[in-house]
């Protein structure tokens, strides 16, 4: 049987709002249970629920009170692809604000209904849902941050793995990220066939230890309980999110479309996914003395280690990788006992200085650049080799 991509009366392509009325009329299309089986059976309540960080495009939630916020994406635009996890993780982030009766009320105001139309949609599919429960159910959810995320696309295409990159680096989120690959064909008849695959999808870690150089170690904790056993600590992340913010948001320029970029935090260090699993650029400020740098990571024994092994190997045998990152970069450890990597930095007077910071920032956004530009290919062609080998 011939099959084709489908397309909208006129000939038109597929649009995202095709895709989103598609997943809200059969929310069973979804593959949800092989990314996390305790959001199985959600009941879609609307589409282009209002927050303050924009419209989500899908909002359900399941009988137990488990929100799922879905968004649709075509992938056509790089820039897009790049900034869709962003996207929803600041809606994730905004709903972590709210409670069942903030929920209610968007919800109800999108449908135009009186009552509860939350509520209604919910016990239409399980009526022995009791209201008390589920909205204390809801709201504590809500507050954790237990959600799933989902990004939709209607099918693959070149670049699509840049945004399973950026999923990896989410790892450590209270909340299940996934990304779907929901390719819709018209059939003979005009019935669509769609045909739903689970690309990547990231589960809970409780914490992450990151070794930077220098002898120094930074943890990621809850960040919502710093305040109350650390006023420093809290005083100090505040301070680290303020640095990353505005490096990021006023000097960091990628040359390369498909690079996600980083996300600010409350830490001593960023992080760039690179192609290789689990792998990717650490970028860090250092203190006593002030310090910034960038350095290639990833975890042993696995692709990006491999990858990343590769490149060493190139290095030592006298390639063009090391001529090529330029700088004053050098083959260094991350800690000791640890294997090689490759790290380039820069000692400054006190970050705090409004000349010394400014030096800094663009002095590391163009070394930044470059490593992306340098390794990201190597990493992604190494890795290629690595599976062609079934290791």
């Amino acid at each position: 049987m011939r099959l084709k991509q489908f397309t909208r009366l006129g000939g038109e392509a597929a649009s995202e709002a095709d895709i989103r009325d598609l997943v809200h009329e059969n929310p069973g299309c979804l593959p949800i249970a092989e990314i996390d089986p305790m959001f199985s059976g959600p009941v879609p309540i609307c589409t282009e629920l209002n927050t303050n960080a924009g419209p989500i495009d899908n909002f359900m939630v399941t009988p137990s009170g488990l929100p799922v916020l879905i968004e649709c994406k075509l992938w056509r635009n790089p820039e897009a692809r790049r900034q869709v996890v962003s996207q929803i993780l600041d809606y994730a982030k905004e709903l972590t604000r709210w409670s069942s009766s903030d929920v209610q009320r968007e919800v109800s105001h999108r449908l135009k209904s009186d009552g509860n139309p939350l509520l209604d949609k919910v016990r239409a599919v399980d009526p022995e849902v009791d209201e008390q429960q589920f909205n204390d159910a809801l709201t504590a959810n809500l507050r954790r941050g237990r959600f799933l995320l989902l990004i939709v696309g209607d099918g693959i295409r070149e670049g699509v793995e840049a945004i399973a990159e950026y999923l990896q680096l989410h790892a450590g989120l209270h909340f299940s990220l996934g990304l779907v690959e929901l390719p819709i064909y018209g059939m003979p008849n005009g019935d669509r066939l769609v045909v739903p695959r689970v690309l990547a999808r990231t589960h809970l870690i409780a914490r992450n230890v990151v070794a930077v150089p220098d002898g120094y170690m930074v943890e990621a904790e809850d960040e919502g309980n710093v305040a109350e056993i650390d006023p420093d600590r809290a005083v100090h992340a505040e301070q680290s999110q303020r640095f990353w913010t505005e490096f990021i948001d006023c000097y960091l320029k990628l040359d390369d479309p498909e690079q996600p970029k980083p996300r600010p935090a409350r830490l001593g260090y960023i992080s760039l996914s690179l192609p290789a699993p689990t792998s990717w650029l650490t970028v860090y400020r250092g203190f006593r003395p002030d310090r910034v740098g960038v350095f290639l990571s990833c975890w042993r024994n696995t692709p990006g280690a491999y990858s990343m092994q590769v490149i060493i190997d190139e290095w030592k045998a006298g390639g063009a990788v090391k001529d090529e990152l330029g700088g004053t970069v050098r083959l260094d450890k991350a800690t000791r006992g640890s294997a090689d990597t490759i790290i380039d930095s820069l000692a400054v007077e006190s970050l705090e200085q409004p000349e010394a910071r400014k030096k800094a920032f663009s002095w590391l956004a163009a070394r930044v650049n470059t490593f992306v530009n340098v390794l990201r290919p190597r990493m992604r062609s190494a890795a290629i080799d690595y599976q062609s080998r079934g290791e």
